[in-house]
């Protein structure tokens, strides 16, 4: 379910019409209308979504928890934002598009998590059933790479990409696709290849 489907379907639960909610928030009705329709895919204004619909911002922008009636406790605090830094490629190597992280969309993290912490888009069907494209994988660089973890490898030659499985096996070690029809199975790491971090979280964001 998407941001805008939790939002619209919790506005309906607490009984608000959208000129309401989008006067409580401070933005045009249009704007919050564009939302719940999926046009508008992100907003700035998950806090004050989350406190007039009586809900937490991890629920509107991940769905992890349906704890949103005020009688029960709150899930754990989000502890931080990460920035959304470049596009990976799933299905192959593909370029990173380095931005600077004050210019980045930044996303809640749900999790426990490093200051280096960031989060890419998925494209590609290469991990698929596993993950999806346009799933929000949150890396962290200082999370240990083990085997059957989740990572982002990079090619150190040309600043290339890829986001695949790490698979351990005497001692070498491989990137493997998740989708058992993807024709390239096992990609062999060497020594150009830096193992960027470890995917601690993933979710959908629209």
């Amino acid at each position: 379910m998407s941001i805008g489907k939790r939002v619209k379907e919790r506005r309906k639960e607490l009984d608000l019409t959208q000129v309401k909610l989008s006067e409580m928030i401070g933005i045009a009705q249009q704007s919050l209308q564009r939302i719940e329709d999926g046009t508008t895919k992100t907003t700035k204004k998950i806090n004050e979504l989350a406190k007039a619909l009586q809900c937490t911002p991890e629920f509107l922008q991940f769905g992890v928890t349906e704890n949103i009636n005020n009688n029960v406790s709150p899930g754990p605090d989000i502890k931080s934002t990460v920035p959304l830094i470049s596009w990976v490629q799933a299905g192959a190597w593909s370029e990173i598009n380095e931005i600077r992280e004050c210019d980045a969309e930044r996303f809640m993290c749900p999790v426990n998590a490093s200051g280096k912490t960031f989060a890419l888009r998925v494209q590609g069907v290469s991990m698929e059933p596993k993950f999806y494209e346009g799933d929000l994988i949150f890396v962290d660089p200082e999370a240990e790479c083990i085997h059957g973890s989740y990572v982002v490898a990079r090619l150190d030659d040309n600043n290339e990409a890829t986001f695949k499985q790490l698979i351990i096996e005497s001692g070498h070690k491989f990137l493997k696709a998740a989708n058992p029809n993807w024709p390239e199975q096992l990609i062999p790491i060497n020594g150009n290849c830096t193992l960027v971090g470890k995917i601690i979280f993933a979710g959908k964001s629209f």
